[in-house]
């Protein structure tokens, strides 16, 4: 059998320190009873309280029918209802209201306990005064302090929700960060592979042309060999490691600002003022044997456009110095008035034919995939393949940039790191939004309850009062009334009516034979018992009139 858990020492401070309070309300309302009894009215309500207070942690409707119990203990007494555990009760019933978020079950609890109140004013038949206590008092110190309890807990959910949201979007901020990080880090990869590879595919050419030289010794020729393989070795290494960097993505996958930054700054266009026809004129200055042409008028191009095209060129050279030295390249740029089409085909070299060879890995590298990622970023389109013996890359490059991308719907479960699409912002506005709708009913439910409850318990306890009010005979009157004067005569000293709720003992004191007697309160206090004045009328003459005390003796 497990031990029982040990409640911490603060959960015990606090329990004693409202016990001490409610201990205090009891022993004051004890001191100010005329005749109360120090077992039921003193002791025993002192060890119910020091059970219910720990108990409403864990059981908090069986604190509540505790403390239900002892007020309706008090219903019995003959003196008066009211009792200091009304004030234990309303605290017991916010306990209730703050460490239970169902409703049902608290809702039964308080109903039980109204059901147990209005069952002991039946089986004790206690006079009116007794029933309004019952559906009066006790039912507001129990259901505006368990609304009230209820709204304290949604606060503090809301509170905790709030915090808890803003640690998710920090860590996600995070995230978001890490995985720019990365992204930035894959396109440096990239655009290194693209920059330099192509310069030192211009290297290898240049010495590859060197060796043919006739004023160069064997030695010399033996030099630019092993330098032309020192760089192929390079360019190879360069390659493994960028694809040791470069995460692989999808352009499908991309966000707008993701989109943006690999196709703007990420896109390492043109250095400077480097152009295209600088990067054709140092080909040709390496050896390359390249012919271009340009048609249209040249327009003011955005600056993503050009560097779009500065980097198809350039990749297609690479590939055609690396692929098929020697062979012809002809460039040709032909601006449209909504477009931009660059084609760059290069004839094969000799024993040389057809598209690039396939790497060891059964890839055909890094370059062009890359360039086909970016090209669709800015809204174009790129083909690269086999033509009449060589290879052929076009690329259409749209003058104005695509509309973003409408996002997709957040997926209900949890985001998945690396989901490009997932903006945790979105998801954390509804998750807030529902905790405001939740803490929003329940601040309705705390004021269309008591509205309710009001509309039911008022009307009631306003007429019982109006009532006893109404049928009320100042002792100073009540002196004034002499046997045998008529009912006219006394009309100026009498209340407009009886009072109908007159004790089963007051009825039931001997009358003056044939004689119809009515009865008054002496006083207009609503929760106390006073006496109650009696008039006896032989048809409109007064014949008696006595004073009938407040309880049975």
């Amino acid at each position: 059998m497990p031990r029982p858990r040990i409640p911490p020492a603060r959960s015990l401070l606090v329990d004693g320190a409202l016990w001490a309070v409610l201990a205090a309300a009891t022993g004051y309302g004890f001191r100010d009873a005329s005749a109360a009894s120090s077992v039921v009215d003193l002791l025993l309500p002192l060890a119910v309280l020091a059970v219910a207070v720990p108990l409403s942690r864990g059981r908090p409707g069986a604190s509540v029918l505790l403390v239900n119990g002892l007020c309706a203990l008090g219903l019995a007494d003959a003196a008066s209802p009211a009792n200091a555990q009304a004030l234990s009760l309303a605290a017991v019933s916010c306990l209730l209201g703050v460490r239970v978020a169902q409703v049902r079950g608290p809702l039964l609890v308080l109903a039980a306990c109204l059901a147990i109140d209005v069952t002991a004013c039946a089986v004790l038949r206690v006079p009116p005064v007794w029933w309004f206590y019952a559906l009066a008092v006790l039912p507001t110190a129990l259901l505006p302090p368990w609304l009230a309890g209820r709204h304290w807990r949604g606060r503090r959910e809301l509170v905790r929700e709030g915090w808890r949201l803003a640690r998710s979007l920090e860590e996600r901020q995070h995230l978001v960060a890490e995985r720019a990080r990365l992204t930035e880090r894959a396109d440096i990869a990239a655009d290194m592979h693209d920059s330099l590879g192509h310069t030192l595919s211009l290297v290898a050419l240049r010495a590859g042309a060197l060796e043919l030289s006739p004023d160069l010794t064997d030695r010399d020729r033996a030099d630019l060999a092993e330098l032309r393989g020192t760089i192929a070795d390079a360019v190879e290494h360069l390659r493994e490691t960028v694809a040791l960097l470069h995460e692989p993505r999808s352009s499908g996958t991309q966000t707008g600002t993701e989109a943006e930054t690999a196709a703007g700054a990420g896109a390492d266009g043109p250095p400077g003022k480097d152009t295209v026809e600088d990067l054709l004129g140092r080909a040709v200055a390496s050896g390359v044997p390249v012919r271009w042409e340009r048609q249209g008028m040249v327009p003011a191009l955005p600056p993503l456009v050009e560097r779009g095209m500065y980097r198809v060129v350039r990749e297609a050279l690479t590939n055609a110095v690396k692929h098929a030295p020697g062979g012809a390249v002809t460039v040709a740029i032909d601006h449209r008035a909504t477009c931009t089409r660059v084609s760059v085909v290069n004839a094969p070299a000799a024993g040389r034919a057809g598209a690039p060879a396939p790497r060891p890995d059964g890839t055909r590298g890094r370059g062009l995939a890359g360039l086909q990622e970016r090209v669709t970023m800015l809204g174009g389109t790129l083909r690269a393949g086999p033509h009449q013996g060589g290879f052929r890359v076009t690329a259409v490059l749209p003058h104005q940039a695509p509309p973003r991308r409408a996002a997709r719907p957040a997926p209900s479960g949890p985001p998945a790191y690396g989901d490009a699409d997932l903006d945790p912002a979105p998801q954390a506005a509804e998750r807030l939004a529902a905790v405001r709708r939740a803490a929003r009913r329940r601040s309705l439910a705390a004021f269309a309850a008591p509205v309710a409850a009001a509309a039911f318990f008022a009307p009631a306890a306003l007429y019982l009062a109006w009532q006893l009010t109404t049928g009320v005979l100042p002792p100073s009157r009540f002196d004034q009334v002499r046997p045998g004067q008529s009912r006219v005569a006394l009309t100026p000293l009498l209340p407009a009516r009886a009072f109908p709720y007159a004790p089963d003992h007051a009825r039931a004191a001997p009358r003056p034979p044939g004689c119809r007697c009515e009865f008054y309160r002496s006083g207009r206090d609503l929760l106390q018992e006073v006496d109650l004045y009696r008039l006896c009328w032989s048809g409109d003459t007064l014949v008696s009139k006595d004073t009938v005390a407040a309880s049975a003796r």
